[in-house]
Protein backbone atom coordinates (compact mmCIF):
# COMPACT_ATOMS: atom_id res chain seq x y z
CA UNK A 1 0.00 0.00 0.00
CA UNK A 2 1.55 3.53 -0.45
CA UNK A 3 1.57 5.72 1.72
CA UNK A 4 -1.10 6.61 4.08
CA UNK A 5 -2.55 10.19 4.90
CA UNK A 6 -5.23 11.06 7.32
CA UNK A 7 -7.22 14.54 7.57
CA UNK A 8 -8.89 14.87 10.78
CA UNK A 9 -11.54 17.55 10.53
CA UNK A 10 -11.28 19.52 13.86
CA UNK A 11 -12.42 23.16 12.57
CA UNK A 12 -15.48 23.61 15.07
CA UNK A 13 -16.52 25.13 18.14
CA UNK A 14 -18.11 23.02 21.69
CA UNK A 15 -21.34 25.58 21.48
CA UNK A 16 -23.82 22.80 21.78
CA UNK A 17 -21.45 21.45 24.59
CA UNK A 18 -21.65 24.76 26.35
CA UNK A 19 -18.07 25.14 26.41
CA UNK A 20 -16.09 27.67 25.30
CA UNK A 21 -13.40 25.37 23.86
CA UNK A 22 -12.79 24.14 20.60
CA UNK A 23 -14.97 21.10 20.62
CA UNK A 24 -11.87 18.51 19.62
CA UNK A 25 -10.09 20.05 22.97
CA UNK A 26 -13.34 18.92 25.17
CA UNK A 27 -11.95 16.41 27.58
CA UNK A 28 -13.03 12.81 28.11
CA UNK A 29 -11.87 10.91 30.95
CA UNK A 30 -8.81 13.76 31.25
CA UNK A 31 -7.68 13.77 27.53
CA UNK A 32 -8.78 15.64 24.69
CA UNK A 33 -11.27 13.95 23.11
CA UNK A 34 -9.30 14.23 19.83
CA UNK A 35 -5.77 12.80 21.31
CA UNK A 36 -7.89 8.90 20.87
CA UNK A 37 -9.04 9.76 17.48
CA UNK A 38 -5.20 10.55 16.48
CA UNK A 39 -4.14 7.39 18.72
CA UNK A 40 -6.51 5.34 16.83
CA UNK A 41 -5.21 6.47 13.81
CA UNK A 42 -1.41 6.05 14.56
CA UNK A 43 -2.29 2.50 15.67
CA UNK A 44 -3.70 1.84 12.01
CA UNK A 45 -0.63 2.33 10.68
CA UNK A 46 -1.30 5.93 9.00
CA UNK A 47 2.17 7.68 8.20
CA UNK A 48 0.98 11.55 8.23
CA UNK A 49 -1.80 13.42 9.42
CA UNK A 50 -2.99 16.78 8.48
CA UNK A 51 -5.26 18.31 11.10
CA UNK A 52 -7.52 21.21 9.93
CA UNK A 53 -7.77 23.58 12.88
CA UNK A 54 -10.19 26.65 12.52
CA UNK A 55 -11.73 27.75 15.97
CA UNK A 56 -8.93 29.17 18.19
CA UNK A 57 -6.64 27.58 16.39
CA UNK A 58 -3.74 28.29 18.14
CA UNK A 59 -5.13 26.80 21.07
CA UNK A 60 -5.34 23.24 19.10
CA UNK A 61 -2.07 23.20 17.90
CA UNK A 62 -0.37 23.87 21.27
CA UNK A 63 -2.17 20.90 22.75
CA UNK A 64 -1.40 18.63 20.04
CA UNK A 65 2.05 19.90 19.62
CA UNK A 66 3.40 18.71 22.84
CA UNK A 67 2.26 15.04 21.85
CA UNK A 68 5.09 12.51 22.42
CA UNK A 69 7.06 10.35 19.66
CA UNK A 70 7.78 11.57 15.90
CA UNK A 71 5.06 9.05 13.83
CA UNK A 72 2.68 9.76 12.45
CA UNK A 73 3.51 13.19 11.18
CA UNK A 74 1.23 15.83 12.20
CA UNK A 75 0.60 19.24 10.53
CA UNK A 76 -1.68 22.08 10.51
CA UNK A 77 -4.00 22.70 8.16
CA UNK A 78 -6.08 26.18 8.90
CA UNK A 79 -9.69 26.96 7.99
CA UNK A 80 -10.13 30.45 8.88
CA UNK A 81 -13.86 30.28 7.50
CA UNK A 82 -16.06 27.47 8.89
CA UNK A 83 -17.61 26.34 5.68
CA UNK A 84 -18.38 23.21 5.92
CA UNK A 85 -17.09 19.97 6.13
CA UNK A 86 -16.69 19.72 2.13
CA UNK A 87 -14.75 23.36 2.41
CA UNK A 88 -12.40 22.05 5.47
CA UNK A 89 -10.74 19.38 3.15
CA UNK A 90 -10.64 22.41 0.43
CA UNK A 91 -8.09 23.74 2.36
CA UNK A 92 -6.22 20.77 2.42
CA UNK A 93 -5.45 21.21 -1.45
CA UNK A 94 -1.86 22.22 -1.46
CA UNK A 95 -1.02 19.56 1.44
CA UNK A 96 -2.60 16.88 -1.27
CA UNK A 97 -0.85 17.63 -3.92
CA UNK A 98 1.57 15.18 -4.84
CA UNK A 99 0.19 12.67 -2.64
CA UNK A 100 -0.62 8.89 -4.32
CA UNK A 101 -1.86 6.91 -1.49
CA UNK A 102 -5.04 6.30 0.16
CA UNK A 103 -6.42 9.87 1.85
CA UNK A 104 -8.39 8.42 5.22
CA UNK A 105 -11.08 11.41 6.66
CA UNK A 106 -12.27 11.31 9.91
CA UNK A 107 -14.13 13.47 12.44
CA UNK A 108 -11.59 14.70 15.49
CA UNK A 109 -14.95 14.78 17.58
CA UNK A 110 -14.90 10.27 17.47
CA UNK A 111 -13.20 9.78 20.81
CA UNK A 112 -14.11 5.90 20.38
CA UNK A 113 -12.84 5.27 16.97
CA UNK A 114 -11.05 1.83 16.64
CA UNK A 115 -7.93 1.80 15.48
CA UNK A 116 -8.90 -2.19 14.25
CA UNK A 117 -11.77 -0.59 11.91
CA UNK A 118 -9.48 2.03 10.61
CA UNK A 119 -6.91 -0.77 9.25
CA UNK A 120 -9.90 -3.00 7.85
CA UNK A 121 -10.98 -0.19 6.07
CA UNK A 122 -7.65 1.03 4.73
CA UNK A 123 -6.97 -2.93 3.79
CA UNK A 124 -10.25 -2.83 1.84
CA UNK A 125 -9.37 -0.12 -0.07
CA UNK A 126 -5.98 -1.19 -0.90
CA UNK A 127 -7.51 -4.75 -2.24
CA UNK A 128 -11.26 -2.97 -3.82
CA UNK A 129 -9.24 -0.15 -4.89
CA UNK A 130 -12.16 2.00 -5.41
CA UNK A 131 -12.64 5.73 -5.84
CA UNK A 132 -14.24 6.02 -2.24
CA UNK A 133 -15.02 3.98 0.23
CA UNK A 134 -17.11 4.85 3.25
CA UNK A 135 -16.93 3.17 6.68
CA UNK A 136 -20.38 2.47 8.10
CA UNK A 137 -21.98 1.52 11.07
CA UNK A 138 -25.48 -0.30 11.91
CA UNK A 139 -26.73 1.73 14.34
CA UNK A 140 -30.27 0.54 16.36
CA UNK A 141 -31.85 4.01 16.75
CA UNK A 142 -30.15 6.31 13.98
CA UNK A 143 -32.23 9.34 14.12
CA UNK A 144 -30.34 12.22 13.39
CA UNK A 145 -27.78 10.53 11.25
CA UNK A 146 -27.42 9.97 7.20
CA UNK A 147 -28.42 6.97 6.16
CA UNK A 148 -26.59 4.84 3.30
CA UNK A 149 -28.63 3.68 0.52
CA UNK A 150 -28.36 0.85 -1.74
CA UNK A 151 -29.69 -0.72 -4.80
CA UNK A 152 -31.67 -3.82 -5.29
CA UNK A 153 -28.17 -5.81 -5.51
CA UNK A 154 -26.30 -3.87 -2.15
CA UNK A 155 -24.40 -1.54 -3.98
CA UNK A 156 -24.11 1.97 -2.61
CA UNK A 157 -26.57 4.51 -4.11
CA UNK A 158 -26.20 7.55 -1.96
CA UNK A 159 -26.17 9.14 1.87
CA UNK A 160 -29.32 10.70 2.30
CA UNK A 161 -29.36 12.92 5.12
CA UNK A 162 -32.79 12.47 7.67
CA UNK A 163 -34.49 15.57 6.32
CA UNK A 164 -34.63 14.72 3.02
CA UNK A 165 -35.25 10.96 3.83
CA UNK A 166 -38.21 9.37 2.66
CA UNK A 167 -40.30 6.84 5.41
CA UNK A 168 -38.68 3.69 4.18
CA UNK A 169 -35.21 5.25 3.98
CA UNK A 170 -35.89 6.38 7.37
CA UNK A 171 -36.14 2.66 8.29
CA UNK A 172 -32.20 1.93 7.18
CA UNK A 173 -29.89 1.31 9.64
CA UNK A 174 -26.30 1.95 8.22
CA UNK A 175 -25.38 5.03 8.68
CA UNK A 176 -22.97 7.43 8.05
CA UNK A 177 -20.31 8.20 10.48
CA UNK A 178 -18.28 10.80 8.45
CA UNK A 179 -15.27 8.29 7.97
CA UNK A 180 -14.09 7.58 4.53
CA UNK A 181 -11.05 6.48 2.51
CA UNK A 182 -10.76 8.40 -1.28
CA UNK A 183 -8.26 7.39 -3.49
CA UNK A 184 -6.50 10.71 -3.87
CA UNK A 185 -7.07 12.48 -7.23
CA UNK A 186 -10.94 11.29 -6.94
CA UNK A 187 -10.73 13.26 -4.07
CA UNK A 188 -9.19 16.23 -5.37
CA UNK A 189 -11.88 15.79 -8.74
CA UNK A 190 -14.88 15.51 -6.28
CA UNK A 191 -13.45 18.27 -4.34
CA UNK A 192 -13.59 20.23 -7.90
CA UNK A 193 -17.44 19.31 -8.06
CA UNK A 194 -18.82 20.81 -5.10
CA UNK A 195 -21.01 23.57 -4.63
CA UNK A 196 -22.96 25.19 -1.88
CA UNK A 197 -26.31 24.43 -3.12
CA UNK A 198 -28.07 24.43 0.63
CA UNK A 199 -29.34 27.05 2.84
CA UNK A 200 -26.03 27.50 4.91
CA UNK A 201 -24.22 27.69 1.77
CA UNK A 202 -21.75 25.08 3.05
CA UNK A 203 -19.67 22.54 0.96
CA UNK A 204 -20.43 19.11 2.37
CA UNK A 205 -18.20 16.58 2.24
CA UNK A 206 -20.94 14.24 2.10
CA UNK A 207 -21.92 15.36 -1.44
CA UNK A 208 -18.35 13.46 -2.79
CA UNK A 209 -19.57 10.18 -3.33
CA UNK A 210 -22.24 11.01 -5.08
CA UNK A 211 -20.36 13.72 -7.13
CA UNK A 212 -18.03 10.56 -7.81
CA UNK A 213 -20.67 8.17 -8.90
CA UNK A 214 -22.00 10.37 -11.57
CA UNK A 215 -18.94 10.57 -13.17
CA UNK A 216 -18.96 6.94 -13.63
CA UNK A 217 -16.28 6.25 -10.61
CA UNK A 218 -16.35 3.24 -8.37
CA UNK A 219 -18.17 3.85 -4.98
CA UNK A 220 -18.43 1.18 -2.28
CA UNK A 221 -19.41 1.27 1.57
CA UNK A 222 -18.57 -1.37 4.30
CA UNK A 223 -20.39 -1.59 7.52
CA UNK A 224 -16.69 -2.00 9.73
CA UNK A 225 -17.55 0.21 12.63
CA UNK A 226 -18.65 -1.38 15.56
CA UNK A 227 -21.25 -0.08 17.34
CA UNK A 228 -19.99 1.96 20.05
CA UNK A 229 -17.91 3.99 17.50
CA UNK A 230 -21.48 5.31 16.88
CA UNK A 231 -21.55 6.99 20.02
CA UNK A 232 -21.15 10.77 19.26
CA UNK A 233 -20.95 13.46 21.62
CA UNK A 234 -22.97 16.75 21.27
CA UNK A 235 -23.67 17.37 24.48
CA UNK A 236 -22.96 16.89 27.97
CA UNK A 237 -25.35 13.50 28.31
CA UNK A 238 -23.89 12.03 25.52
CA UNK A 239 -19.93 12.99 27.14
CA UNK A 240 -21.09 10.93 29.63
CA UNK A 241 -22.37 8.19 27.83
CA UNK A 242 -19.07 8.08 25.61
CA UNK A 243 -17.06 7.62 28.99
CA UNK A 244 -19.21 5.09 30.58
CA UNK A 245 -18.49 2.91 27.00
CA UNK A 246 -14.95 4.16 27.59
CA UNK A 247 -15.18 2.59 30.98
CA UNK A 248 -16.95 -0.74 29.69
CA UNK A 249 -14.64 -1.41 27.01
CA UNK A 250 -11.66 -1.53 29.54
CA UNK A 251 -13.01 -3.58 31.99
CA UNK A 252 -13.98 -5.87 28.56
CA UNK A 253 -10.29 -5.63 27.79
CA UNK A 254 -8.36 -6.22 31.46
CA UNK A 255 -6.99 -9.41 31.91
CA UNK A 256 -9.45 -11.63 34.17
CA UNK A 257 -12.54 -10.08 32.07
CA UNK A 258 -14.18 -13.19 30.82
CA UNK A 259 -13.07 -15.38 34.15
Amino acid sequence: MNRKLAIVLAAGKGTRMKSDLPKVLIEVRGRPMIEYVLDALAAAGVDEILVVVGYRADDVRKVLSNRPGLRPQLRFVEQTEQLGTGHAVMVCREALTGHAGPVLIVAGDSPLMQADSLRTLLTEFDRRKPACLLGTAHKENPQGLGRVVRDAEGSFLAIVEERDATEEERRVTEVNMSCYVFNCADLLFALDRLRPANAQAEYYLTDCPGALKAAGRTVEARAVLKPVETLSINTREELAAVEAAMREQEGADSPGAAN
